[in-house]
């Protein structure tokens, strides 16, 4: 499978982007509406969303970049070539929850009402973005035989069998995000 799904005038679409991009597209229309189904204010959930999106994106280059340090020591000009790839879950997750945080702080605003919101998103969202591992034939895990494997071709022109650990994500994802829904709904009851 081709991570690029086409390339024009040095331009280089990308499956990964494309699923992160729809990933976002979708959570933002979810998290409208169940704000409007739990009379949350469209504006403060669209700015919280602005913001919290913007800082994710810092703080998951952030991750990255203190990761792998060494490299970008050596090559500080690359630090904000965030085109290139290198952005890190984890910092997202850390920075957005932060900014989730001292956005309620600051509007006081309920922060529970607001994570029931935006969660099932989250986890829809990461359940789709994962589907970019698997163009990108990354985030995998051992050596299997099993029934549930996907190929990758390795450095040296072998083909070796791996478990999908994306996979795995994705579907506990889809779980997560369908049995807060379930719990959202039924204690609207």
């Amino acid at each position: 499978m081709n991570p690029i799904i086409v390339s024009f005038g040095g331009f280089d679409l990308r499956w990964y982007s494309v699923l992160i991009a729809t990933a976002i597209v979708i959570a933002y229309f979810m998290i409208m509406s169940e704000s409007r189904r739990f009379q949350v204010k469209q504006e403060f959930m669209f700015n919280l969303m602005f913001w919290t999106l913007l800082f994710a994106i810092v703080g998951a280059r952030i991750y990255y970049v203190v990761f792998n340090l060494n490299y970008y020591l050596d090559n500080p000009a690359e630090i904000i070539q965030i085109w290139n790839g290198g952005l890190a879950i984890h910092g997202g997750l850390i920075a957005g929850a932060l900014t989730i945080f001292i956005y309620c702080k600051k509007y006081k605003a309920n922060l529970g009402k607001i994570l029931d919101i935006i969660i099932p998103a989250l986890l829809l969202g990461q359940a789709i973005g994962r589907w970019g591992n698997f163009f990108n034939r990354e985030a995998y895990g051992a050596l299997t035989n099993s029934f549930f494997r996907m190929e990758i071709l390795t450095e040296s022109g072998e083909y070796i069998s791996v478990h999908p650990t994306f996979l795995y994500e994705s579907l506990w994802c889809v779980l997560g995000f369908l049995l807060l829904l379930l719990i959202n709904i039924l204690l609207e009851l």
